[in-house]
């Protein structure tokens, strides 16, 4: 499971058996959602969040926080799916210590 953000107390993360479409997994407390990152000719269209299964949903404050950040990192994060699932290498944590 590896961790590729962390952000003011939110974690973002992949598990390490994932599939397509390229989503990532946000924690906030014990609460957590996922958000699937559609891309349309080469770019960020449009984030789709959902739910997990058996554990509380991020508030929509928190939502609000965590998509504005993917917005932000869209590519980076894309860049370590890439790196971590098909490329088969490690990703390393960041610390984001400035507000976006």
């Amino acid at each position: 499971m590896p961790k590729i953000y962390e952000y003011f107390g939110f974690i973002f993360y992949f598990y390490s058996n994932e599939h397509e479409p390229i989503h990532v997994h946000v924690k906030h407390g014990d609460c957590e959602s996922i958000f699937e990152l559609i891309m349309m000719n080469g770019e960020l269209s449009n984030i789709n969040i959902r739910e997990k299964h058996g554990e509380p949903p991020l508030t929509a404050k928190d939502k609000r926080v965590a998509e504005a950040f993917i917005r932000k990192y869209s590519k980076n994060i894309i860049d370590k799916w890439v790196r971590f699932f098909v490329m088969k290498q490690q990703v390393r944590s960041t610390n984001i210590k400035t507000k976006i």
